[in-house]
């Protein structure tokens, strides 16, 4: 028997039972997160006539297991007590009975695993426990909870399934799990943020209706709220049994972390101008339409390059997505050389392509020469006192996928905010030069095809950046399915925004932008 497979018997043995009991004890906020990826990962090692993880995956899930078997253990009671009458839910002394046959074996194993493994992502405690009022505030539910997974404890999928609606929630809180990405590791010391006393009220109209933070919840399918001002965070939100340690999938927010990078390396001289042409950095790209066009035009998405992305599920974007993240292709220039047909004069006219992103990320990688996620930890995650490990997805050749596929806790996505607000500057330390962040959210008079209604019916559009129309300068990201980040710089305000939304680009968006006015006229001027 060769090791994968010794090692495939003894975590389907040992976490088989925990998964059962999970099944039925997982319902405690604390510790269902992590039985869920136990149930996961018992259930592969089943399949697959051996262990898919490696011995050192495998000792961190075990020490993971021995840590939240005695939690879970605890909580059981609490569950079994309040067990519905459907006989769905097994009584209590089987549940703490599936629990002990599993806890001791489970520790031993970790313990002999813990010497020769390591964790991949840094340990992180569960969700941090505070008032109602002055910290997080964590919902078991959201809309439409049961078609999401609710009464499966919100399940992670596959690399066939993870995109379809019952493991949304899963797995767009565990993507990282799913598909492979790189580490940027958090800060020595995480930067404080303050909290307010009490959370604020918050009120929009829409649909003639005055609602609520409450509201609006309640109606959309929110995994994470975040609204910050300053250096305080004034509301923070989660539903669907998230908390502030799952890392939630950025989807194309990561595009202005590309745009930040590459204003970082103009600065230190790596890249020498912004209208350099791509292929003076990656000549892979000589002789090319993407190669040929200018760094500027590529982070106002105006290439004039075909790229279809409409998310029908065969156009252009679902093939960038399988050569990128799903590892089908080889990956780096390879991914982006199919989309060579110029349809129109370069920067000319808008039109959002996310392989547009990922030819800056290959510039990127190039000019700086290291991974981009090394240059994002040095110049960015570290500096700004990120508290948690982030991940961004690769290809199989290695690059990052800089279109999209951060993976972050949703406060640190929120001090990427801040770092917007405040031009670049991080309490008293420039980290992105400030001319590039007003270069970047502002339309040049002489680019006309990038304002607010002409670019796009609701914003303009910057370096890989929404710009919303109005004297008072606001901006954005957005990501499929409901991601957004959202920056006032005039007030220093921020809404980070995940979610779960069942179209990529689903309707339901006005409702979020409509919210973020409310939130800029009701607490921007404070």
């Amino acid at each position: 028997m060769d090791r994968r497979t010794f090692l495939g018997a003894l975590v389907s043995g040992l976490l088989a039972p925990l998964a059962v009991a999970a099944q039925h004890a997982g319902k405690v906020a604390r510790t269902g997160y992590l039985v869920t990826g136990f149930s996961r990962v018992s259930r592969d090692c089943r399949q697959w006539r051996g262990c898919p993880y490696t011995f050192r995956e495998s000792g961190a899930l075990l020490r993971h297991a021995a840590t939240a078997v005695c939690s879970l253990s605890q909580g059981a009671s609490q569950v079994c007590d309040g067990a519905s009458s459907d006989g769905a839910s097994l009584r209590r002394q089987n549940v703490l009975s599936l629990v002990d046959e599993s806890l001791i074996a489970a520790c031993l194993l970790a313990a002999v695993l813990a010497g020769c493994t390591s964790p991949v992502l840094s340990e992180s405690p569960g969700p941090i426990e505070m008032s109602a009022l002055s910290g997080p505030r964590f919902a078991s539910g959201g809309p439409d909870a049961e078609g999401y997974g609710a009464s499966n404890a919100y399940p992670i999928g596959d690399r066939t399934n993870w995109y379809r609606i019952p493991f949304l929630v899963g797995s767009f809180s565990h993507l990282d799990q799913i598909l492979e990405g790189r580490l940027i590791r958090r800060a020595p010391t995480a930067s404080q943020l303050a909290r307010m006393a009490s959370e604020p009220a918050v009120r929009y109209e829409y649909a003639g209706e005055t609602l609520t933070l409450d509201d609006y919840l309640a109606r959309n399918p929110t995994t994470g709220l975040i609204i910050a001002r300053g250096d305080a965070l004034l509301v923070e939100r989660y539903q669907y049994a998230r908390n502030d340690r799952h890392r939630f999938a950025s989807w194309s927010m990561a595009k202005i972390v590309t745009a930040m990078l590459v204003g970082i390396a103009i600065a230190e001289g790596r890249i020498h101008s912004v209208d350099d042409p791509a292929a003076a950095y990656v000549s892979a790209l000589a002789g090319t339409e993407y190669g040929r066009t200018p760094l500027r035009h590529l982070l106002q998405m105006s290439s004039g390059v075909r790229f279809d992305e409409h998310y029908s599920g065969r156009d252009d974007l679902t093939r960038l997505l399988r050569e990128t993240i799903a590892q089908v292709g080889p990956g780096g220039v390879d991914a982006v050389k199919p989309y060579n047909e110029r349809v129109r004069p370069s920067g000319t006219v808008f039109s959002y392509a996310s392989a547009e992103t990922q030819v800056l990320g290959l510039v990127l990688r190039h000019a700086v020469r290291r991974p981009i996620a090394d240059y994002l930890q040095e110049k960015i995650w570290g500096p700004i006192g990120a508290e948690a490990d982030a991940t961004w997805l690769i290809d199989r050749s290695g690059q990052e996928a800089t279109f999209c596929c951060l993976n972050a806790v949703l406060r640190d996505y929120a001090r990427l905010g801040l770092l917007l607000a405040h031009g670049g500057n991080w309490r008293g330390r420039q980290l992105i030069p400030a001319d590039w962040i007003e270069q970047a959210t502002r339309v040049r008079p002489d680019q006309p095809h990038l304002l607010p209604g002409v670019a796009d019916p609701f914003s303009g559009y910057g370096y890989q950046v929404r710009i919303f129309p109005g004297i008072r300068r606001t901006f954005a990201v957005s990501g499929a399915h409901g991601q957004w980040m959202f920056v006032d710089p005039a007030s220093r305000l921020v809404m980070v925004h995940t979610a779960v939304r069942k179209q990529p680009a689903d309707p339901g968006e006005r409702e979020t932008i409509v919210l973020w006015r409310g939130v800029v006229q009701g607490l921007g001027n404070n």
